[in-house]
């Protein structure tokens, strides 16, 4: 489908920026709005001298005004509903027809509820949150799961090309944050699991690049192995995700859960080993420090 070139993307952090400088390579005319200014101008810095075609405006409303897409991708709940239904958000400007694409990692109910709010206005929702972290945005390589009318689909493929490794449209709105949730779940009990084994190899004294050899080519293998293991064994995890975000993920999924009379206990229990390194002011470590709340044998090298 040949959708107009003009599009607004909304909250320039970690994810967002590179979003938008892929998009703006990709051709786009790309007009852009992020809450700190700070942040905006090192963006629009990086992006002139790339010749990039990305302007800036000072509310999300006049963001949108022009756009016939417009992309969101914030912090959580509130500050989607603070860029969206706020009297400066860009529900109040988008034109009857256009599209709202939101990569914000959210509950469901904060889909399901945008996506009400964007029918009563004849916009089209997708709700899009994305897996990758840091490196898959600056490399555009992102998983993006999708909640959204067949329609509204169709429109969004096409823009997010620019950063996607893979685009699955799982089903009605809130199916792609729900989608999310049990993705995040699924990486908190890997994460932890991880972590008992690297302190176990470490323990007995093991080759810890042998040991990785020898696990990774098997059922044991991961993407939190392949690209963590030499991480957590040297204690560094200065990355992209921080646990601030993974716990503010996981609540979400654990109060979905318990709406649909789900019982999540690993999740739980591992929500609660993050807060313990929270507690010891590890809030903006990266989600495989997990492995730090757990001592060191004294055999370990």
């Amino acid at each position: 489908m040949n959708e107009p070139k003009n599009i607004a993307f909304i909250g320039l952090g970690v994810m967002g920026g590179p979003m938008t400088g892929h998009l703006a390579r990709a051709g786009f005319a790309v007009t852009a709005y992020n809450r700190s200014a700070d942040r905006a101008r090192e963006w629009a810095d990086n992006w002139a001298k790339e010749g990039l075609d990305v302007s800036f405006t000072d509310t999300p409303a006049l963001a949108a005004a022009n756009a016939a897409i417009v992309l969101i991708c914030v912090g959580n709940d509130d500050d989607v509903d603070s860029v969206t239904l706020g009297g400066d958000g860009v529900l109040a400007s988008m034109a009857d027809g256009a599209l709202l694409i939101d990569h914000t990692t959210t509950s469901a109910d904060m889909a399901r509820r945008l996506g009400d709010a964007c029918a009563a206005k004849n916009v089209a929702f997708v709700d899009a949150p994305v897996s990758g972290g840091q490196a898959g945005a600056e490399n555009g390589q992102l998983a993006i799961m999708c909640g959204g009318s067949e329609d509204a689909m169709a429109r969004a493929n096409h823009v997010m090309q620019p950063y996607a490794k893979s685009i699955v449209h799982v089903g009605p709105t809130g199916a792609g944050q729900t989608a999310k949730m049990a993705n995040q779940m699924c990486i908190a009990g890997v994460l932890a699991g991880l972590s008992e084994a690297v302190r176990l190899a470490q323990g007995a004294g093991l080759d810890l690049d042998k040991t990785y050899e020898a696990i990774s080519g098997g059922a044991a293998q991961s993407w939190q192995m392949d690209n963590r293991w030499a991480t957590m064994t040297a204690d560094s995890f200065d990355f992209g995700f921080a646990i601030d975000w993974m716990r503010k993920d996981l609540s979400y999924a654990l109060d979905e859960a318990k709406r649909l009379g789900l019982s999540s206990p690993i999740t739980a229990m591992v929500d609660q080993f993050y807060a313990e390194i929270q507690a010891k002011g590890g809030n903006r470590l990266d989600t495989s420090a997990l492995v730090s709340r757990l001592p060191k044998s004294q055999n370990s090298k």
